[in-house]
């Protein structure tokens, strides 16, 4: 640590002594140069922010995020996989574009986990967001569409969600079964329960630290065509690799 410090001081003496030698006009037209392009360099980052790429996938425990994560990258399903504690966090090309001559942009997933407990990481990747999947269970929708439409509620009502205007692909999973709800059940439902969640909530607003926005037009029923953002609703099947509507989704806001 001394050899450290007597290394600096060695060095401070050395800047001094040569600030000395030089010329007030040089020195001037140093700092003048320095000030410069300081000023630029934080003009530049003002007008050319870093540019928001990453798709968010988002949605209940089981609903099959992690499985879509998989099937967007490796175009297989993992056999099913466990559920993840920890973001999946990669970049890559889609993996229907694996294989096209022309060249494709890769894009920056993460599978956000669906416990409730770690939902707060969502926030850590929002502001660079370029749109948000959210995973439903179309198979076991009526016994957590509640809980769904509160955590759907809670992202579309996000500072960082309304102020971007982050598109959301509302994402239908495990449609193949033949007992699945469809898209507009499935829309229909949650619409209807963030509706009684909006009047619930608007209620006891001073008490609402949670959200930061309202939810649709006062005295009609909440419809998701009422947001400030893009919301659309598509259908997809994790475990037999059906993800055609997801990367369209994708690709419509994250271009090749």
């Amino acid at each position: 640590m001394e050899l450290w410090m007597h290394q600096i001081e060695r060095w401070f003496q050395q800047a001094e002594q040569w600030i000395r030698q030089q010329p007030a006009e040089q020195l001037y037209l140093t700092i003048a140069v320095v000030f410069i392009a300081s000023i630029l360099l934080i003009l530049l980052r003002s007008f050319n922010p870093s540019k928001s790429n990453i798709i968010v996938l988002a949605g209940l425990s089981g609903s099959g995020k992690t499985i879509l994560f998989y099937q967007l990258r490796d175009g297989s399903s993992h056999q099913g996989t466990v559920t993840s504690m920890e973001p999946n966090d990669d970049i890559f090309v889609l993996h229907s574009e694996v294989d096209k001559k022309a060249k494709t942009k890769p894009v920056h997933v993460v599978d956000v986990p669906g416990h409730s407990r770690l939902r707060p990481k969502l926030d850590v990747f929002l502001p660079q967001a370029a749109g948000l999947v959210f995973v439903v269970d179309a198979l076991d929708f009526l016994p957590n569409c509640r809980v769904a439409a509160e955590y759907l509620y809670d992202i579309l009502t996000k500072a960082s969600i309304v102020k971007k205007k982050i598109p959301v692909l509302i994402l239908c999973n495990k449609t193949d079964k033949v007992t699945a709800h469809s898209k507009e059940f499935i829309r229909k439902q949650l619409e209807k329960e963030i509706d009684k969640l909006r009047t619930s909530r608007t209620a006891i607003s001073t008490a609402d630290v949670t959200n930061e926005y309202t939810l649709g037009v006062p005295g009609e029923p909440f419809s998701f065509s009422h947001c400030q953002n893009q919301v659309t609703v598509a259908e997809a099947s994790g475990l037999t690799g059906e993800v055609s509507q997801a990367e369209h989704f994708i690709r419509e806001h994250v271009k090749p």
